[in-house]
C-alpha cells in the first residue's frame, strides 16, 4: 500500500505517488518519460517519445463524442528540485518520499514536485479510465520546462489534430490562466584571479529568507539572498574591513528565488570589531528593508581556520562585488494594462565561483517583448563594463491573451455549474508552455488551470488535497462538455 493509498481522488494519487517514485528533476526526466511510454503500450495507445524525452499519447474519442473537437491535455515531466540542507537525497537519482500533513500532501525534507507531476497523474488517469467520456485526446508531456521550456520549444507538433489546449500547469484553485509572460535565461560570466592570502577562513551565511518562484511570487517583495553578498561585502568595506573572497555561492535553480548564499572571507586577524559591525549593520539594515516579507532574515558567521589561501585578487573581487550590488533583480515594471500584473522581472537565482571564473544565473521575464530586450542589454552592458561576457538561451514567446475564446467560455461555464461562482480570469508573469505551443499550432485555443499548490520550487512545497479533488472533478466535466 502507497502512502497516497487512502486518498481520493484514489487513481489520480496512485499515478501521483509512481511519479514521486521516479526521480525527475529537470535534464533528468528519461525515467519518468519512457514511464509514460509504457503506461501508453499497456493501455493499447498511440504514442511516440521524441529524442529530448518529450512524449505525446493518442486516446480515441469515447462512445458519443466522435464528432466533438479534440482536446489537448498538457503538462510538464520535470520538477524543480530543492531541498533542505540536512536531506540526504540525491534528486537526480533519488525518489522523493511523500507524506499526508493534515489536508496536505507534501514530501520529506525535498520540493514536492506537484509542479507539474499533478499534470501527469491526471493525465495517466483519464486515460486509464473507463467512465470518462471526452472526445479524442492527445496528451502532450515536455521536458525540461523549468529551466526555459526546452521541450516544448523543440517538439515537432505537426501531427497534432486538437486546435484547443488544456494546459495543467497553474497553481491556484479558482483561477483560469489566459495569458503569460515571455522570457529567456541569462548567465553573465566574469573571469577572475587567484593568489595566495595569509589569514583567517570565515563564512558568512546569508540564511532565514522564505524564497519562492520568480514567476508567481516576485511580486511579493522577497529579499534575494545572492544580490545580498554585494550589500554585506559592501558594508564591510565601509566599515574598513580587510578581507578577501575564498569561495562565493547561493541558490538552486535560475527561476527561484535564492533564501540562503554564503561567502567565505579571508581575513587578516579573523572576526574583529570591524567584521561584527559590518554584520550587525547589515542585519539591522536587511531586518529594515525586508523584514515583513523575509522576517527571519540574518547573518551567520563561522570561523573554519587559518592558513593560506588560494583567493581572489583584489580586482577580481571588486568586479564580483560590484556586479552583485548593481545588478537588477526583482520587479522592475508593473503592467500599466493590467492592474496587479507583473511586467518586467529579473531574478538572480544562481551564483557559482569556481577556479577561473563567477557565473551568475538569471531568469528574465517579460510580457512586451521589447522591455525584455531592453532588460537584457542592460545586464549586458553592465557585465561588460566589468569584463565579462553574456550567454543568452532557453528564449520562449509570451503568450498573449485573447479577446474571445470559444475554450475560455466553455471552462466558466462548468466552473459556474460546479462551483456556483465566477473563476478569476488571469495572465500571469510566469512562463507557461502555452505560448510556444500557440506560436507553433495555428489556431490553437489554451487554457490553463490546476489545483492549489502552495509554496512550489521549495522544500515547503504542499499539495491541497481537497482542491486536488475537486479540479479532478472540473477537469472530467469539461472533457465531458458539449455545446
Amino acid at each position: 500500500m502507497g502512502v497516497l493509498s487512502n486518498l481520493e481522488p484514489a487513481s489520480v494519487f496512485y499515478y501521483f505517488e509512481e511519479i514521486c517514485g521516479i526521480p525527475h528533476t529537470s535534464h533528468h526526466e528519461k525515467a519518468l518519460s519512457d514511464y509514460c511510454v509504457q503506461f501508453a503500450k499497456a493501455h493499447g495507445l498511440a504514442c511516440r517519445q521524441d529524442e529530448m524525452g518529450n512524449v505525446l499519447i493518442k486516446a480515441p474519442a469515447t462512445p458519443g463524442y466522435e464528432k466533438e473537437p479534440g482536446l489537448i491535455l498538457q503538462g510538464h515531466l520535470d520538477m524543480v528540485g530543492d531541498k533542505t540542507a540536512d536531506c540526504p537525497l540525491d534528486l537526480e537519482k533519488d525518489a522523493i518520499h511523500p507524506v499526508v500533513d493534515g489536508g496536505y500532501v507534501c514530501a520529506e525534507g525535498t520540493t514536492l514536485g506537484g509542479d507539474d507531476g499533478i499534470a501527469v497523474a491526471y493525465a495517466l488517469a483519464v486515460l486509464d479510465a473507463k467512465d470518462i467520456p471526452h472526445p479524442a485526446l492527445e496528451v502532450v508531456l515536455t521536458v525540461c520546462e523549468e529551466v526555459g521550456l526546452l521541450g516544448a520549444s523543440a517538439m515537432d507538433f505537426s501531427d497534432l489534430e486538437g486546435r484547443i489546449l488544456v494546459n495543467i500547469d497553474s497553481e491556484e484553485e479558482g483561477v483560469l490562466t489566459a495569458g503569460c509572460a515571455g522570457g529567456r535565461r541569462v548567465e553573465c560570466h566574469l573571469s577572475i584571479a587567484r593568489v595566495p592570502v595569509t589569514g583567517t577562513a570565515v563564512k558568512a551565511d546569508v540564511i532565514g529568507l522564505v524564497g519562492g518562484h520568480s514567476g508567481t511570487e516576485i511580486h511579493k517583495g522577497r529579499a534575494n539572498a545572492i544580490a545580498l553578498l554585494g550589500r554585506y561585502l559592501t558594508l564591510l568595506s565601509d566599515h574598513g574591513a580587510e578581507y578577501a573572497v575564498l569561495t562565493l555561492s547561493g541558490g538552486a535553480k535560475e527561476n527561484v528565488i535564492p533564501k540562503e548564499s554564503s561567502v567565505t572571507l579571508v581575513l587578516p586577524a579573523g572576526i574583529t570589531e570591524a567584521e561584527r559591525a559590518a554584520g550587525a549593520d547589515f542585519t539591522a539594515q536587511m531586518k529594515a528593508e525586508f523584514g515583513t516579507a523575509d522576517p527571519g532574515i540574518r547573518l551567520q558567521l563561522t570561523e573554519e581556520g587559518c592558513g593560506e589561501y588560494d583567493a581572489l585578487d583584489a580586482n577580481s573581487a571588486e568586479r564580483l562585488r560590484k556586479a552583485l550590488l548593481l545588478m537588477p533583480w526583482g520587479v522592475q515594471s508593473m503592467s500599466m494594462d493590467v492592474p496587479g500584473l507583473v511586467e518586467t522581472s529579473l531574478n538572480l537565482g544562481v551564483a557559482e565561483l569556481d577556479d577561473s571564473e563567477a557565473i551568475l544565473r538569471f531568469s528574465l521575464r517579460s510580457s512586451v517583448p521589447s522591455a525584455k530586450e531592453l532588460l537584457s542589454c542592460k545586464v549586458q552592458s553592465l557585465t561588460e563594463l566589468l569584463g565579462g561576457s553574456v550567454r543568452f538561451h532557453g528564449d520562449y514567446p509570451a503568450w498573449t491573451y485573447a479577446r474571445e475564446s470559444a475554450l475560455r467560455d466553455r471552462c466558466v461555464a462548468v466552473y459556474e455549474a460546479q462551483y456556483g461562482a465566477k473563476p478569476q480570469i488571469v495572465a500571469i508573469h510566469a512562463g507557461l508552455e502555452c505560448g510556444i505551443l500557440s506560436g507553433k499550432i495555428e489556431g490553437l485555443d489554451c487554457i490553463s488551470f490546476g489545483p492549489n499548490l502552495l509554496h512550489v520550487h521549495t522544500p515547503n512545497e504542499r499539495a491541497d488535497i481537497a482542491s486536488v479533488a475537486r479540479v479532478w472533478e472540473y477537469l472530467k466535466a469539461i472533457l465531458a462538455y458539449k455545446e
